[in-house]
C-alpha cells in the first residue's frame, strides 16, 4: 500500500477524483444556492436575472408576509403533525409487510408480492379515490392524507430484498433460543436493519411533507391546510397580483420571490433533519454475526 500510494499514477487518480468530486458538488449545490440568493433579493434583480449565487437588492419582504401570517404557522404545525404520524404508520407497515414477503417458505407468498407489484401500475384513479375516502368519513381528517399512501410498493421491494439478504442463521439460533417471530423481528432484524429503516424513513419523510395535493383534494377547511396547500394558495394568489398594471412594490416582490421563498420554507426542515440520519446510510448492517 506505501508503494502504491507514492506511484505518480495514484496521485494523479486522486486528483482526477478529487477535480471530478469537487464538479459534482458544484453542480449540486448551485441550483438550491441561487434559490436562496433569489429568496433574499430584491424584486428588480429577480426580473432581470441579476440574481447568482448572492442576494442583490437584499429584501426581506416576502419572508415578512409569509411569516407574518398566523394561518402559515398552523398550517406548518399541521404539516409537522401529518408528516410525524403518516411516517411511522407507513414504516410500521412497510417493515411488516416486507418482512413477511421476505419468507420463502411462506404460502402464496407470490400471490401477495404480485398484488403489491399490480398496484404500482394500475390504480382506482382519481374520482373512485375521492368517493372512497369520502365514503370512509375521511375527508378533513388525518387519515385521508396517511391511509391511502401508507405503503410505497417501491420501498416496499427494497425493504424485502434487505430483509431476504439477512443471514438466515440468525433468525434460526433466535427460534432455538425460544424467540417467538414478533421477537426475532423486534430483537434481532430491526437492530441489524438501521441502515434500511433510516431511509425508509427519510423518504416516506420526505413524500409526505412535500405531498400536497392530498390536503388540496381532501381537505376544504384552511385550518387544516399542511403548508404546501397554503404556500400553493399564495404562490396563485401572488402571481394573480403581479398581473395588475396597479400592483403596489410589495407585491411585485412578493410574486417575484414567492416561489424561491417556499422552496427554503419547505425544504428547510429536511435538510436540517438530513444529518441525523445521513450516517445510518453507510453504516450497513452486522457482519460477521455468523461464524463458520
Amino acid at each position: 500500500m506505501t508503494t502504491i500510494g507514492r506511484t505518480r499514477g495514484y496521485r494523479v487518480f486522486q486528483a482526477v477524483n478529487a477535480l471530478v468530486l469537487t464538479i459534482v458538488v458544484v453542480v449540486t449545490l448551485f441550483p438550491f444556492v441561487n434559490i436562496v440568493a433569489r429568496s433574499f433579493s430584491g424584486e428588480r434583480e429577480i426580473r432581470t436575472g441579476q440574481v447568482s449565487l448572492f442576494p442583490r437588492g437584499f429584501n426581506l419582504t416576502t419572508y415578512r408576509h409569509v411569516m407574518s401570517d398566523s394561518l402559515f404557522w398552523i398550517n406548518y404545525r399541521n404539516t409537522v403533525f401529518y408528516t410525524v404520524v403518516a411516517t411511522a404508520i407507513s414504516l410500521v407497515l412497510t417493515t411488516c409487510y416486507a418482512y413477511v414477503l421476505a419468507k420463502q417458505h411462506l404460502r402464496g407468498r407470490s400471490l401477495l408480492v404480485g398484488i403489491a407489484v399490480f398496484t404500482m401500475f394500475f390504480n382506482g384513479g382519481l374520482i373512485p379515490n375521492y368517493v372512497l375516502v369520502s365514503a370512509l368519513g375521511l375527508r378533513n381528517t388525518l387519515w385521508a392524507i396517511a391511509l391511502p399512501n401508507a405503503i410505497s410498493v417501491f420501498n416496499l421491494l427494497v425493504m424485502k430484498a434487505f430483509f431476504e439478504s439477512l443471514p438466515v442463521e440468525l433468525e434460526e439460533a433466535a427460534a432455538v433460543d425460544g424467540a417467538s417471530t414478533y421477537g426475532t423481528l423486534f430483537r434481532i432484524v430491526l437492530p441489524l436493519s438501521k441502515a434500511v429503516l433510516a431511509t425508509m424513513l427519510l423518504f416516506y419523510a420526505v413524500s409526505f411533507w412535500n405531498s400536497w395535493f392530498a390536503g388540496f383534494l381532501y381537505m376544504d377547511r384552511q385550518e387544516l391546510f399542511p403548508v404546501t396547500v397554503y404556500l400553493r394558495n399564495l404562490i396563485a394568489g401572488a402571481t394573480a397580483g403581479s398581473d395588475q398594471s396597479t400592483a403596489s412594490d410589495a407585491t411585485l416582490q412578493i410574486a417575484a420571490g414567492i416561489q424561491a421563498v417556499t422552496i427554503v420554507l419547505t425544504t428547510l426542515p429536511i435538510m436540517l433533519v438530513y444529518p441525523f440520519i445521513q450516517r445510518y446510510f453507510v453504516s450497513g448492517v452486522m457482519l460477521g454475526a455468523v461464524k463458520g
